[in-house]
């Protein structure tokens, strides 16, 4: 057997294996969501014909002509009863681009379509486009909005790493054909994490936006800002208004933004956001939620202490390690809720909810209260109660002569 012949097979069986291998779900969890053993999607899911060349003649040792760095931070939305991600797909040259996997069950099976996504350009190229959300608006389109990068034209010479990072916005039908529009354009330097409104608020296209200083830092700005534009087309949001600001000694003291586009539900818009804080080894990136009013979704009304689900394990490590982040969830109609999530950069995960127990927790969990007296207060008060409910339980269960009673 040909080098050729025994790599090509040996890689297509490892990529069969990934595919066919059923998830499993991990246990007990916190009992919000349910984790999954398997990621979804890694740069091992891709097809063999991206990677390399199958003409014996030209690629005789059969070695990789296009590599694939990682796979992760995946849009996603259910059609024609298939769940698909535009994934993010890095290349060994630190390009990304986006790229759909489908999948029947939500959980495993993700598979490539075979080309990746034609996005159109502008009249400044893209350099670098990445993290795509995706909105089914009330207009009838399906919205994808993404981050552009280019380099910063203010850059000092010799400075190649200084860019700039802008809301590009693209829409379709069918996620195959793309109509690109006009970036967005807001007062803020820069632009990160923008996510459309599923419906038009007071008749016009809302944004979910994060003002920013700089490429990596928020700066003065930061938290999640709400805006509006009167078209989309050519979107200008005049005023960004602060709805969930970053705080101090938080999950989202450093940075956060807005995840995918929020969930309608019975109790407000189900939010699902990332924040970032400053530790020891770099920055920590989690996942928390919130809850926004129906009628005015600038208005928070229920938003949780922490996170929500952060980076665990094998999830830690990656090109940037303590990472976890999400820019897509599907809700069936049965209530189901699936949460695609990246970790460290590298890799895309599922974990599995409802939309039920994600109210219960957004509800029931209390909000933070700021110092460390008031998180101990917290934890008391339920000791104090589950304590009672304890005594009481055990004390139903005694014969009414038992010491316990008296």
């Amino acid at each position: 057997m040909t080098i050729f012949n025994e790599r090509f097979q040996r890689i297509q069986s490892e990529k069969r294996r990934l595919f066919e291998t059923p998830n499993e779900k991990l246990g007990p969890g916190s009992g919000t969501y349910d984790r999954y053993k398997f990621p979804v999607l890694t740069a091992g899911h891709v097809p063999v014909f991206w990677e390399y060349d199958l003409d014996p003649a030209s690629n005789p040792f059969f070695a990789k002509r296009f590599g694939i760095n990682a796979v992760f931070n995946a849009g996603a939305i259910k059609l024609d009863g298939k769940y698909l991600l535009v994934a993010r797909v890095e290349g060994y040259d630190r390009k990304s681009f986006f790229a759909v996997a489908e999948s029947t069950s939500g959980i495993d099976g993700f598979e490539f379509w075979p080309y990746p996504l034609i996005m159109p350009g502008t009249a400044d190229p893209d350099v670098n486009m990445y993290d795509m959300r995706l909105t089914a608006h009330e207009d009838g389109w399906i919205y994808g909005l993404f981050c552009t990068e280019r380099k910063d034209p203010a850059a000092a010479p010799g400075n190649e790493s200084q860019a700039v990072a802008q809301c590009g916005i693209a829409r379709t039908r069918d996620l195959e054909s793309w109509e690109r529009l006009a970036d967005l354009q807001t007062g803020s330097a820069q632009q990160r994490n923008v996510v459309l409104h599923p419906e038009f608020i007071d008749g016009q296209y809302a944004f979910y936006t994060r003002p920013q200083d700089s490429f990596i830092e928020a700066g003065n700005g930061g938290g999640i800002a709400l805006g509006l534009s009167p078209c989309i087309e050519r979107a200008v949001i005049t005023t960004e208004t602060i709805i969930d600001p970053k705080r101090y000694h938080t999950v989202y003291e450093a940075k956060n933004g807005q995840g995918p586009a929020p969930i309608k539900t019975r109790l407000g818009w189900l939010h699902l956001a990332h924040g970032v804080r400053h530790t020891a080894a770099g920055l920590r990136y989690v996942l928390y939620l919130f809850v926004t009013d129906l009628r005015d979704p600038s208005r928070v009304t229920f938003k949780p202490a922490g996170y929500f689900l952060a980076p665990e394990g094998g999830e830690r490590i990656g090109d940037v390690s303590n990472v976890v982040f999400s820019n897509g969830w599907i809700m069936d109609d049965d209530g189901t809720i699936f949460i695609y999530y990246g970790s460290s950069d590298t890799r895309l995960h599922v974990a599995a909810t409802s939309v039920e127990r994600l109210l219960d927790y957004v509800t029931q969990t209390a909000p933070d209260g700021f110092t460390t007296a008031s998180s101990r207060n917290k934890l008391s008060l339920l000791i104090e109660k589950n304590l009672r409910f304890l005594s009481s339980q055990h004390a139903a269960s005694l014969p009414e002569n038992s010491t316990w009673n008296q």
